[in-house]
């Protein structure tokens, strides 16, 4: 059950490499290789790959206000899985401007897909635009203090004097995926912690920080809901904050929320070994990521196999996970070992379950 290795492998190859190497030790062994992720870039791969579901493609757009095409999964439960990085991901940016980038495109995706049940993957976003972008193409509109319409984004948040949200499609419900915990302001908030992934420098963190702030007072004035404290609501420029307010959607951790969609609860007790990993493990990995989210949720034992093991990464123990096994055989450089990741998953697990067969005999 491993998330993506970014660079090399999603989520899907990652598990495949990892069954080829057990059956190798135990040709016999019952194996279900679901792929996972945390609300990031791979959601909707996952959860469609893990359940059964569809993948459908629409153009909308992109967070430098240029048409792209995203990927949006429908699953058989009736439920839709939108990826934010699908529509106003950092990796469609040319170059990275977290004051001009939109949430739009995904608004346009909330309209579309309305009418079902929505998991809102809020991982690897290039915007910090509180999600009005979003809400603009939902029917909100935003208002500056000549009583101009407009659609904010991160340069523009401070110039919001008014909002009437009296117009907004919601759709039928909605959960943001979220792998983070930060609240919307402060030092651990949006800006400071996010924004300089996304091309901000400490002058542009602070323009950000500032209007946040005032874009949160008119929500909370106009909207009705405070935002400024919500776990959560920093996730992906603020955009979970947005959706909460906006959509009155729920926050919630997207590992716990994708190992409810594939039934991990019952899948767990039946395991004798669960495998799971990810590119790096460290300290890290404690704010909600993959291995941390399967290992919290069952006793049946855990063990990591892992790209790099960071700092911190001994933290992991006191969270379930029997063991960390990093996957590179020995000195190589970046190229090379992204290049044989796939190699390297599967010759790993297969020492892993050698020695776990091996121990199992002599007990």
């Amino acid at each position: 059950m491993p998330d993506a290795f970014k660079g090399s492998l999603t989520s899907s190859e990652v598990a495949d490499a990892l069954a080829t190497g057990i059956r190798r030790a135990a040709p016999t062994a019952t194996i279900n290789a679901l792929p996972m992720a945390d609300g990031g870039e791979g959601t909707v791969d996952a959860l469609v790959t893990a359940v059964g579901g569809t993948r459908h493609t629409v153009e909308v757009t992109g967070p430098e206000h240029h048409p792209v095409a995203a990927t949006y999964g429908l699953l058989p439960d009736g439920r839709a899985v939108i990826e934010l990085a699908s529509a106003a991901g950092l990796p469609l940016t040319a170059t990275p401007n977290a004051e001009a980038t939109t949430t739009y495109g995904v608004g346009e995706l909330l309209n579309r897909l309305g009418s079902h049940r929505l998991l809102v993957g809020a991982g690897g976003s290039a915007t910090h635009d509180l999600g009005c972008g979003a809400a603009a193409a939902c029917g909100v509109k935003f208002f500056d203090d000549t009583g101009r319409a407009f659609v904010p984004t991160g340069a523009t948040l401070g110039q919001i004097a008014r909002i009437d949200a009296s117009g907004v499609r919601r759709p039928r419900s909605m959960t943001v995926l979220t792998d983070i915990t930060n609240p919307l302001l402060g030092p651990e908030g949006a800006a400071a912690t996010f924004a300089p992934q996304k091309g901000a420098d400490d002058a542009m963190v602070r323009r950000l920080e500032a209007a946040t702030t005032h874009a949160a007072a008119v929500i909370a004035r106009d909207v009705g809901v405070e935002v400024e404290h919500l776990i959560g609501g920093g996730a992906a420029g603020g955009f979970a904050a947005g959706m909460h307010a906006f959509f009155n959607a729920e926050l919630k951790s997207g590992i716990d929320a994708v190992l409810d969609t594939v039934g991990f609860d019952e899948l767990a007790v039946q395991a004798d070994l669960i495998l799971t990993g990810e590119g790096q493990l460290d300290g890290q990995s404690l704010a909600g990521k993959v291995p941390i989210g399967v290992a919290r949720r069952t006793n049946t034992p855990v063990i990591a196999v892992v790209g790099a093991i960071g700092p911190g990464a001994h933290e992991v123990y006191e969270h379930g996970i029997m063991a960390i096994h990093s996957i590179t055989p020995g000195p190589q450089d970046l190229d090379t070992a992204l290049a044989d990741t796939a190699q390297n998953l599967a010759t790993t697990a297969e020492n892993i379950l050698r020695t776990w067969l091996a121990a199992s005999v002599s007990r």
